[in-house]
């Protein structure tokens, strides 16, 4: 399908989903994360997603440039523009079934630091850094970010990120927790696509299952944890993929997995 705002490409078994704005740095309108969602949904049996953007940008943040801010309500616009644009796309994130990678490369900034957070592993740029910079124009952050980052580094470097509103290089936000890895520059699309195709060949279901544990892992109690592992091991045991990660283990060679 052809988009406006992003491109959409499979390599195998990856849905790969770029921001195609680079001369915006990938300022991000209510409409590319429309179209970010719509790709989500109908990604057509693909086994894992890698989100990207085009040029020297992952994404500057939300594009405010004649929106919110030229219209007679700016508050309303803005929760409406959240509520169902935004926050949609990102909840849809965490509700996939499959794995998702970002590459992030110069800056992640405001909305686009939480769309690359979202993901399940983040492989940065040596030129790649993570913004809050909301606290700069009065604002506060979105896009989850309130929730994401204290669960990921901490309150007290959260409350720095939010309320300083200064960037984290990505070997900062490596060393604080926050990213998987950090790479060359002109290494981070050969690196995160091929993190992608290893995820990609993995066992689907239950990796699909542990982004289910690990979002649900986050606010229950132990014990709610360890019913949910065995609900969630109910349910892999019954798969393709664990007859043949099983077989493949007794006769000593690499399982096939096949996504089922």
């Amino acid at each position: 399908m052809t988009y406006r705002y992003i491109r959409s490409e499979r390599h195998g078994d990856v849905l790969a989903l770029t921001l195609d704005r680079p001369d915006r740095l990938n300022a991000a309108p209510p409409a590319l994360f429309d179209e970010l969602r719509e790709a989500l949904t109908d990604r057509d049996g693909a086994r894992a997603v890698l989100i990207a953007g085009a040029g020297r940008a992952f994404c500057s943040g939300a594009d405010v440039g004649g929106g919110a801010f030229g219209s007679d309500d700016p508050g309303e616009t803005t929760f409406a523009a959240l509520t169902q644009h935004y926050n949609p796309t990102i909840a849809a994130i965490a509700e996939l079934g499959v794995p998702v990678v970002s590459a992030v490369r110069g800056p992640a900034a405001g909305i686009g630091c939480s769309l690359a957070l979202a993901a399940d592993f983040c492989v940065a740029s040596e030129t790649a850094y993570f913004l809050q910079a909301f606290v700069n124009i009065g604002l506060v952050p979105d896009g989850g970010a309130s929730w994401m980052l204290p669960r990921l580094i901490g309150r007290a470097r959260a409350a720095e990120m939010m309320m300083l509103g200064e960037r984290v290089p990505a070997a900062q936000a490596l060393e604080w927790g926050m990213i998987h890895r950090v790479v060359a520059d002109e290494a981070l699309d050969a690196e995160a696509l091929a993190l992608a195709m290893r995820l990609a060949a993995g066992p689907t279901v239950a990796l699909g299952l542990m982004r289910r544990m690990l979002g649900q892992a986050l606010h229950s109690d132990y014990p709610a944890a360890l019913h949910a592992e065995a609900e969630a091991q109910r349910t892999a045991r019954t798969s393709a993929d664990a007859l043949e990660g099983g077989t493949a283990f007794l006769q000593k060679r690499r399982p096939q997995f096949t996504g089922t």
